[in-house]
This record gives structure tokens, sequence and C-alpha cells, in this order.
């Protein structure tokens, strides 16, 4: 993913957390969070929330 757009992000950082939690979040807008979903996200799922 990161591949593809590669003109489009800066920077990605990982932070790690307790409880499993996943979340995505874009510019500090949360576009994915596995506490909310109770899943992952799909690929194309984040594709799309990143328009």
């Amino acid at each position: 993913m990161l591949s593809d757009y590669t003109n489009r992000i800066s920077e990605l950082v990982l932070q790690p957390s307790s409880g499993g939690r996943f979340e995505v979040s874009v510019d500090g807008r949360l576009i994915f969070s596995k506490a909310q979903t109770g899943r992952f996200p799909t690929e194309e799922e984040i594709k799309k929330a990143l328009g």
C-alpha cells in the first residue's frame, strides 16, 4: 500500500498500545478502529478512506 501512495504519504508512524487496539488515523482523523468494529480493516477499506 505504501508503494501505491508514495507521493501522498510523507510519514508512517506505528504506535505500540495495549489491549489489541489497531487504529488507522490520517492527519489526526481516525479512519478505522478495530476496537469499534471488532476486526482488522481490509486494504480496500483503507484505500477508500484515503480517497
